[in-house]
């Protein structure tokens, strides 16, 4: 604390000097802690110290009227507030997460774990109401208060026993999916925000919908692709999965299939996508095509074998960026159109790729892998790179006949191996702990992402996104 408390007393000296009350420096600098004791009184003590940072935050413009010297005043206020954070999780990170799971007797969502954190340490990360008064401010005129969150989740993830508590809580059906799965085993068929998913014999259909966005993942569609996953999973008339895009009506690909345009970058430069978004996507929907479901209360549930697993195939029509591409390091059978290509242009946007920097060496190596994270390179599917993730290529109208195919062949003679199968090969290419770790050191970093000028900036060069509509 010691380094922190002397960056507290030089910082005190700027503010002074920009025509802050010494009065209110000075109580701020007092209330820098000076180490960490029990929990009940860092809560308190960091606590004070994070109030009176936020207040003089809230001294200043809001955040597109600052000059260039306000705005640097407020990037040391949250440095400082963030390291301090940062020291306080270091120190009681059990504690905390053991008091917002009952002792991890309670499985709770990252999302949910934000905001009871929220409740029980003020000033640890933003209230669901601070985060609800930014909603409507485009991307680069929110304050960052999101970015606590990241650091909070990084800390969850980083330690063993509560990281893989909160991963096998985000691999549970969610229960707005068990409600529906009943349902669903009798009909065969849902349309939900952003998917659509139908029993076709022994395959569970999954549909991602966006068609004005080319089939973009965004706020709208989250929730629905994981309630779809989680019902294809559950289904027990099915026994193999697809995943595909919708026909799409933006008017150059109008009535074409799309896998998908990766995250919807309109919405994420007009603020519409949390910082959350991105944890609940990765630990949720994705980890689930790639680990399945929980299926018993043990976290090592890899290990203890209870996972309900199945096997995707996903169809790859005109193109799989981004996002898109990031789903098809999870499926275990692609099939791509000979038309189809890949991208991954998440550094140009300014954010990290999801699971890819994880995921994507492992099918291409290392260097074309920093090719096409960092360098954009554009991979066709009917390419000796593009068969490196995809299985198999075939003509634009060939896809429905080579999805019918490869069901039949994995269908044919039972698929009571495929799971075992695909959990020993999960587990030996990329163990939980593995994932975890990754995902702590991505927490933090796409928090800083999401919340960077850069991001802006790239937006605006290589998406023209001041001019795209609403």
């Amino acid at each position: 604390m010691q380094s922190i408390a002397r960056s507290v007393n030089e910082f005190a000296q700027v503010l002074s000097a920009a025509g802050y009350a010494s009065g209110t420096v000075d109580a701020w600098r007092a209330a820098c802690p000076e180490g960490v004791a029990d929990l009940h009184g860092d809560t308190l003590h960091f606590g004070e110290f994070w109030k009176r940072s936020a207040a003089l935050l809230e001294q200043l413009p809001k955040r597109p009227a600052r000059s260039a010297a306000q705005t640097e005043l407020a990037n040391r206020l949250c440095r400082l507030a963030c390291a301090t954070r940062e020291r306080f999780l270091l120190t009681h990170l059990s504690a905390i997460y053991g008091a917002l799971t009952e002792g991890m007797t309670r499985h709770v969502r990252a999302e949910e774990l934000c905001y009871a954190a929220a409740a029980s340490f003020p000033g640890l990360v933003p209230q669901r109401a601070e985060v609800a008064a930014e909603k409507h401010l485009l991307q680069r005129d929110k304050e960052g208060l999101e970015i606590d969150q990241g650091l909070f989740i990084a800390h969850v993830l980083a330690d063993p026993a509560a990281g893989r508590h909160l991963l096998h809580s985000m691999l549970l059906a969610r229960d707005d999916s068990l409600v529906m799965a009943a349902e669903f085993a009798r009909s065969g068929r849902a349309e939900l925000a952003g998917a659509r998913i139908e029993r076709h014999g022994k395959a569970a259909f999954v549909t991602l919908c966006n068609p004005r966005y080319l089939n973009a993942e965004d706020g709208s569609t989250l929730d629905g692709l994981e309630m779809a996953i989680d019902l294809a999973l559950l289904d027990p008339a099915s026994e193999i999965c697809v995943l595909r895009g919708d026909r799409v009506t933006h008017e150059k690909y109008a009535q074409r299939r799309v896998f998908g345009a990766g995250i919807n970058l309109t919405h994420l430069y007009q603020g519409k996508i949390p910082f959350l978004w991105y944890l609940t996507r990765d630990l949720g929907l994705v980890n689930k095509l790639y680990r399945g479901l929980a299926g018993t209360d043990d976290p090592e549930l890899e290990l203890a074998g209870m996972s309900l697993d199945k096997l995707w195939i996903a169809a790859v029509d005109t193109f799989a960026i981004g996002g898109a591409c990031q789903l098809l390091l999870t499926t275990d059978y692609n099939i791509a159109a000979t038309d189809a290509y890949l991208t991954l242009p998440a550094r140009k946007e300014g954010i990290i790729p999801g699971a890819a920097n994880l995921r994507l060496p492992r099918f291409v190596g290392n260097r074309l892998a920093r090719q096409a994270i960092l360098f954009e390179r554009r991979i066709d599917c009917d390419s000796a790179e593009g068969r490196l993730i995809c299985d198999r290529i075939v003509a634009p109208a060939e896809i429905d006949a080579a999805i019918d195919a490869a069901i039949a062949g994995l269908t044919s003679s039972g698929v009571v191996s495929a799971a075992g199968n695909r959990r020993a090969l999960r587990i030996a290419e990329e163990p939980l702990d593995a994932f975890r770790r990754y995902m702590s050191v991505y927490a933090r970093e796409q928090a800083w992402c999401h919340f960077s000028p850069a991001l802006i900036a790239n937006l605006e060069r290589n998406w023209d996104a001041k001019r795209r509509l609403p």
